[in-house]
């Protein structure tokens, strides 16, 4: 299967590149997607209309808003939502969907590639080397990281169905979505969400899990 494979930044691009180029069958490509939802959305939209690619893998880090989630595992998602689009902030924040407001509604008459505060990911096989307890459900992009625990825990209480956060995964699946592509996002945890303290991340272990996890699905579809 012709896959674009995309890892945010160069930081995770140097782990990752030697396990999994090898993995990428003739015709797919592994590119970097950029730092933050704006990057990843216009350089995802750019690559989806280059390379034509089948499917699309995302992997890198992300931490964790569950504490269930552990450290230094790699976990695949379910569905990406979206922090930071709609009204208000903090305790007032109210996301597009809630104004009524889709993120893209879609062109008429057909409007499936319509994008709203959340996406669904593919619904491809996982990877063999992630078990039932390593498929999470909902993964939040935000804008910005979470500053402290007390914050992590506001977006939880925001997002009661989000396990982690990231910065990019909801910029590629809208771009997916428009393109009718199938996403998968695969994640390695690297710390508690609303921990700046980023000598204590388990950032080579996070992405070892994820190269792994992500090879492995190569692999085998």
């Amino acid at each position: 299967m012709k896959t674009l494979l995309l890892i945010p930044t160069e930081l995770e691009r140097r782990q990752l590149r030697e396990p999994l180029h090898d993995a990428l069958r003739a015709g797919s490509r592994l590119e970097l997607c950029g730092f933050g939802p704006v990057a990843a959305a216009a350089r995802t939209a750019s690559l989806l209309a280059a390379a034509r690619p089948e499917r699309v893998l995302l992997v890198g880090i992300a931490g964790a808003l569950d504490p269930d989630l552990a450290i230094g595992r790699a976990y695949q998602f379910r569905e990406v939502a979206c922090h930071g689009i709609g009204a208000g902030e903090g305790a007032s924040f109210v996301t597009a969907g809630e104004l009524g407001w889709p993120q893209w509604p879609g062109d008429p008459p057909d409007a499936a590639e319509a994008v709203g505060d959340v996406v669904r990911c593919s619904e491809a096989t996982a990877a063999a080397a992630l078990t039932a307890g390593e498929q999470a459900g909902q993964l939040l992009t935000v804008c910005a990281a979470s500053a402290c625990h007390a914050e992590a825990a506001h977006r939880r209480r925001l997002f009661p169905a989000a396990v982690a956060e990231d910065m990019e995964g909801f910029g590629v699946a809208a771009a997916c979505r428009m393109a009718g592509v199938p996403l998968t996002i695969i994640r390695g945890i690297s710390n508690q969400a609303g921990n700046r303290e980023v000598s204590s991340w388990k950032i080579p272990a996070a992405l070892a899990a994820a190269g792994i996890a992500a090879r492995q699905l190569l692999k085998e579809t």
